[in-house]
């Protein structure tokens, strides 16, 4: 489903919803961060999606990696919260959603990196070259706290 990102835009649609979701930023062994490219916006992003019914947080991280790119990975830290009500997010059935995202470090444990039906691509990417990829500034704002290894999780 194709959807629109609002961003500091002042014509963004009202959000009719507030979806939780989380995302992991996770390294591979050669300091490469995991990244999708997401099929609904072209963009690159860290693997995540919202939470079900039935499990907790970190389980819906580790649920969403594993779908997204096929690798496990266990959650070791977090990253921060985001909930910047400026960015909105529209789908083409209607609803407008608020962000809310809780992003967490991961760890690499295992699997064959592989997309899904909501990527047309998966992989590791080195960290200098982020500025050439197409990234929206909220994903980026999470991977730049990620790879700042602050001491204290983001919350805003």
């Amino acid at each position: 489903m194709a959807r629109t990102d609002y961003y500091h835009d002042p014509d963004a649609p009202f959000p009719n919803s507030i979806v939780v979701a989380a995302s992991v930023a996770v390294l591979d062994r050669s300091g490469r961060l995991l990244l999708v490219q997401r099929t609904d916006s072209g963009r690159w992003a860290l693997p995540g999606g919202a939470m079900e019914p039935g499990e907790t947080l970190a389980a819906c991280a580790r649920r969403e990696v594993r779908e997204e790119t096929g690798l496990t990975v266990d959650v070791t830290g977090l990253v921060g919260i985001y909930s910047d009500p400026s960015h909105v997010i529209a789908y083409e059935d209607g609803e407008v959603r608020q962000q809310f995202n809780v992003c967490f470090a991961g760890k690499l444990v295992g699997g064959e990196l592989r997309r899904s039906s909501e990527s047309t691509s998966v992989t590791f990417v080195d960290t200098a070259g982020l500025e050439r990829l197409s990234i929206h500034p909220t994903q980026r704002l999470r991977i730049d706290h990620f790879l700042e290894h602050r001491e204290v999780p983001y919350l805003g």
